[in-house]
């Protein structure tokens, strides 16, 4: 309704009430004529009775006439209620109702037709209904209309239309027709808004094109296919209901739609079925790269989903033929073994040749230690052959260590432990060791205050050899009365600097250029100073393994500045509990030490000639000896000795093996076993300290070294005994 809906007047009311009833009035004048009749003539004035008689009829005429009277008020109520709500229902249904006539004009149209086409019902009425379709599409309407004109049966379709604001919508249009007696023809229409659903299926259609372009275009294999099982639930076959081009491609297989894989593989293995079967059954996709021996013995890589939920025997497959992957795959699995057992042969070849080497080099260092220090003491003839000697073995050991450090690295196992190292400890401690050098040779040095505290993250070991190297280097190739400066300064963002210069001759950028190739000495090979030209070859790589770098400036005939940077490591925290100190070694000469009992193991007769030359100088020290590693166990466990020296490679059982038995022996296991051998790469090492060994020392023999850590094993040993006599007196 609202302003565009007409109230009827009572007045027509009335007059559409008489129209309504046409019959009453000759059923009014018929019934008239009835009582007229049945009353006699009249002969002369009406008495009284008669006069009576016709006003009563009179009077219930009259009330029959108001009984009417109400009765057809009461219809054309109901019926007005009726047209109002039917009023209701056409403006306000969701859809548009329009009648248009035969020539094309909107004759009647309801509120939703107007809000569809942009316009309020007033102004719709009488315009041309094909103004608000799309030019486009103006054709197919008069198509469709024509059908209807001509069949008079139903016609729908679906065409854009123009609102009155020139915005377009996609509307579905459905007209039947009928013919009224004055107007003719007219269309009864039916228009509703789907624009809403074409949007919907354009992007379905999109997405459905999108998946078949990837579908069709795919390098992957993808198939749908449904899984047969037999009446136990047991998977025995399956059906392509689906696949792409490349699955032909990949498969070799044709006209695979609607067939069973049986009927076109009947010997497949029987695991494709277990792993569809079990996506089908659980829901829980897999993938696998299986082998696909019908197929010419061809690899899979296969990724399985299943398509609906727990009713659905539909699994999709997407694959890759992996034959190719998997034979490369194979080929470095072997190869990796190969150059796993190169490198344990390789190993095992440096482990050997350390031995070999260091074996001889103990003798010849530990004896000649003994010869210097022996009593009475050694002319200066015999002094300087000695020193002679020692010269030679030193620097053939550091030789030994030089290229097996190469080998290792080069290898890939070179192992750090990389820690919080303080930077001013590791240079008092370097320059401990080269001051003497650069005495002797007549050179100053300097070292700076580094910043306390001050650490850098590397490892401790590798860090003193690299600057140990570098200020040897300096000292070696300096000038007479030259000198050698340390210096620090900040590096890159979080790295301290470290610089070492000297006033030799200085580097040319030729020699600069062949400065970290192995055994390169840059022309030195026939000076007076001994090198391999490796020494800084294992600085750099090692230096760069830790994270840092390592570079060079140098000036011709003034003088080299070689640096490293490293990368600033936080302040350790200091462990509770633990006690700060240096253990010195106890003074043989002391006439109230206790005799300590010592088991030495060693198979070579000369080392052990040399360990006990060494020991007969400790009367403190009762040494026992065993050559095997079976007979030091039994002595071990009849004697139970205060310490154990252990070499490694031993007769029947290694000094490892030797050493577990001794420590899963409750009796023998408080005893602290040290480690004596030539196997002095650093895995070995940190094998062997991982094994259980108290201390790893290496041949050649330093003779202070071997009784500083005698002296530290007896003290351990010591406090161990009085820790367990404690404890029973308890």
């Amino acid at each position: 309704m609202g302003d565009e809906r007409k109230q009827a007047s009572p007045g027509k009311a009335d007059a559409e009430s008489a129209a309504s009833h046409p019959s009453l009035r000759p059923q009014a004048e018929a019934r008239l004529l009835e009582k007229t009749a049945l009353l006699p003539e009249p002969t002369g004035p009406l008495s009284p009775e008669q006069v009576q008689q016709v006003l009563h009829e009179l009077q219930v005429h009259k009330i029959e006439l108001e009984m009417q009277n109400e009765e057809l008020r009461d219809s054309q109520l109901a019926l007005d209620q009726e047209r109002a709500r039917y009023f209701d229902l056409y403006d306000l249904a969701p859809v548009g109702y329009c009648t248009v006539s035969e020539q094309g004009l909107i004759k009647q149209a309801n509120l939703t037709a107007a809000s569809l086409l942009g316009t309020t019902r007033s102004e719709l009425l009488k315009q041309r209904w094909t103004r608000f379709i799309h030019p486009d599409d103006a054709d197919l309407y008069y198509l469709q209309r024509k059908r209807l004109l001509e069949s008079g049966e139903p016609q729908s379709c679906e065409f854009r239309m123009n609102r009155t604001d020139g915005t377009l919508f996609w509307g579905q249009w459905a007209a039947t027709v009928s013919e009224t007696a004055h107007d003719g023809l007219e269309l009864r229409t039916v228009l509703s808004d789907i624009t809403e659903r074409k949007r919907t299926e354009q992007a379905l259609k999109e997405r459905n094109e999108r998946y078949e372009n990837l579908f069709t275009s795919m390098d992957e294999g993808f198939c749908i296919i449904e899984m047969i099982f037999d009446e136990r639930g047991k998977p025995v076959d399956y059906r392509f209901l689906e696949l792409n081009p490349s699955f032909q491609r990949q498969t070799g297989l044709h006209d695979a739609v609607g067939k069973r894989v049986r009927e076109l593989l009947p010997n497949l293995e029987t695991h494709w079925y277990e792993i569809y079967g079990k996506v089908a059954q659980t829901g829980e996709p897999i993938r696998v790269v299986q082998e696909a021996s019908e197929l010419s013995g061809r690899w899979f890589d296969v990724h399985a989903s299943r398509l609906g939920g727990p009713e659905s025997h539909k699994v999709a497959i997407v694959f890759n033929d992996a034959t190719e992957r998997v034979h490369v795959e194979k080929m470095l699995r072997e190869a990796k073994e190969s150059a796993d057992r190169a490198n344990r042969a390789k190993s095992e070849f440096l482990s050997n040749m350390s031995h070999e080497l260091r074996t001889p080099l103990n003798a010849i260092l530990g004896f000649a230690q003994l010869i210097e220090e022996g009593l009475p003491p050694p002319t200066a003839k015999q002094k300087r052959n000695i020193d002679y000697i020692l010269k030679a073995g030193w620097y053939l050991l550091a030789l030994v260590d030089e290229i097996l450090d190469l080998a290792v690295i080069e290898s890939g196992r070179l192992s750090l432990t990389m820690d919080a190292v303080s930077v001013d400890e590791v240079m008092r401690e370097c320059r401990a060791m080269v001051e003497q050098l650069a005495r002797t040779r007549g050179l100053r040095m300097s070292f700076p205050s580094f910043p306390t505290p001050c650490h850098v993250k590397a490892d401790r070991n590798r860090l003193k050899q690299i600057v140990s190297n570098l200020l040897s280097n300096a000292i070696k190739y300096n000038r007479p009365d030259g000198w050698v400066a340390v210096a620090w300064s900040a590096g890159t963002e979080g790295r301290i600097r470290i610089s070492v210069e000297d006033t030799g001759v200085g580097l040319s950028e030729d020699q600069i250029a062949g400065l970290f190739q192995p055994f390169n000495r840059l022309g030195q090979e026939t000076g007076p100073e001994q090198g391999t030209g490796i020494g800084l070859v294992v600085s750099k790589r090692v230096v760069e393994l830790m994270g840092g770098a390592i570079g060079v400036e140098s000036t011709v005939g003034k003088g080299t500045v070689f640096w490293i940077e490293l990368n600033l490591a936080a302040d350790p925290q200091p462990v509770a509990g633990i006690a700060q100190g240096v253990l010195v070694a106890r003074d043989p000469r002391l006439a109230d030490t206790p005799l300590s009992t010592l088991l030495y193991v060693e198979d070579n007769p000369a080392n052990l000639a040399l360990v006990e030359a060494i020991l007969a100088r400790r009367a403190d020290i009762r040494l026992l000896t065993a050559t095997d590693g079976d007979t030091a166990v039994a002595v071990a466990r009849s004697v139970l000795p205060d310490v154990i020296l252990m070499d490694i490679n031993l007769p029947g059982i290694s000094g490892i093996e030797a050493m577990r038995i001794l420590a899963d022996d409750p009796a023998t296991a408080s005893i602290p076993v040290v480690a004596l051998s030539a196997n002095a790469i650093a895995s070995d090492i940190q094998s062997g300290l991982a094994s259980g060994f108290f201390r790893y020392l290496t041949k050649p023999i330093k003779i202070t070294e071997l009784m500083d850590t005698l002296d530290i094993a007896m003290e351990f040993a010591a406090s161990t005994a009085n820790r367990a006599n404690q404890k029973e007196r308890q």
